[in-house]
């Protein structure tokens, strides 16, 4: 549902949800690429005195997504935010027929779309920056790419919130180091070929038994049951990300971190899935966060899964209280 540019449209999340189609002036081996702002701008006449009334919320969805989650968009309006949420080139609202879902070939080329993003949401220039503060919120892959984002331009954003970043790989900074080589190799011969199939499906199924999953027509193909194929391209761009994590770098703002409080190995069904992180290891990503910058806090959930706002009613409710808690003390009083 995409307009001519800079024309808002309706979203398919319905009202008060509308999405901005923006071209990046970028021409791929599969066509011109755009990407997809969302927005949800709260009645500034019931947000006079709101504590976040001077905020612009920038969110990022994680691999294999799409934004569909009202209840992160609400809790932010809810407070007098502005709420903008960016399908990136190649996902979800972005996503054209004939193109390699989620591809990228560095992380850094997301700074086209979520300049164009900045753009649109009237945030200025570095050199002459709007007078509302920038929040990112990113989950997953968009956690890295926010945070290694924030590292390269300091002082543009108030704060920073993950949930569930994607700091490390799943087999830790020894299984990086030692498949490093390998990956960076077939990166340069065959970047976009194929790769052993790694997602069995199990989250999909247990967001399922939760019934946290979108019911949007397009699901099946911007979030689709076991992930998109994943490419040596796009796996050295992440392991790259990882790597500069992993040397530690300076978000230069508070940051946020939410994550659960175990993980259990993808490998067969469990009930436990629906109550525990199944897509990445926990722990190693707690350890990951205590490097990225010098006002870091960590919150971990029980029951949460790999969304923590996509978990069951409690720990979801859990998730929020502690990010109200936060946000109260590092963006409304800062």
């Amino acid at each position: 549902m995409a307009g001519p540019p800079d024309a808002w449209v309706p979203d398919i999340l319905g009202k008060p949800f509308e999405q901005l189609t923006m071209p990046l002036g970028v021409e791929g081996a599969q066509g011109e690429l755009v990407a997809t702002l969302v927005r949800s701008i709260p009645n500034p006449l019931l947000t006079l005195f709101a504590p976040l009334r001077d905020v612009d919320v920038l969110y990022i969805h994680g691999w294999s997504d799409y934004f569909f989650q009202r209840d992160v968009a609400q809790f932010w309006t809810s407070r007098g935010a502005h709420f903008y949420a960016l399908d990136l080139r190649r996902y979800g609202r972005s996503l054209r027929e004939g193109m390699t879902p989620g591809y990228i070939d560095a992380l850094e080329d997301y700074d086209v779309d979520i300049a164009a993003a900045l753009a649109a949401m009237g945030q200025g220039t570095p050199d002459a920056p709007s007078a509302r503060r920038l929040v990112l919120m990113g989950h997953s892959t968009g956690g890295l790419t926010l945070t290694l984002w924030a590292s390269r331009h300091p002082g543009r954003a108030a704060a920073l919130v993950l949930n569930s970043p994607w700091l490390e790989l799943q087999l830790g900074a020894l299984g990086r180091h030692a498949l490093a080589p390998l990956v960076e190799m077939r990166a340069k011969i065959d970047p976009r070929g194929t790769q052993p199939e790694v997602d069995f499906g199990f989250y999909t199924r247990a967001q399922e038994e939760i019934g946290s999953l979108p019911a949007d027509p397009q699901r099946a193909i911007w979030r689709p049951d076991r992930g998109f194929p994943t490419a040596p391209g796009w796996l050295a761009a992440v392991m790259d990300g990882h790597r500069r994590i992993a040397a530690g770098i300076d978000v230069a703002c508070p940051a946020f971190v939410l994550l659960s409080t175990h993980y259990t190995t993808p490998i067969s069904w469990k009930e436990s899935m629906t109550s525990t992180d199944s897509v990445l290891w926990v722990d190693d990503i707690a350890r990951a966060a205590t490097l990225i910058g010098h006002g870091v806090t960590i919150a971990r959930i029980e029951g949460a899964i790999h969304d923590v706002f996509l978990s069951r009613a409690q720990p979801r409710a859990d998730a929020f209280t502690a990010l109200r808690r936060w946000s109260d003390g590092y963006i409304v009083h800062h």
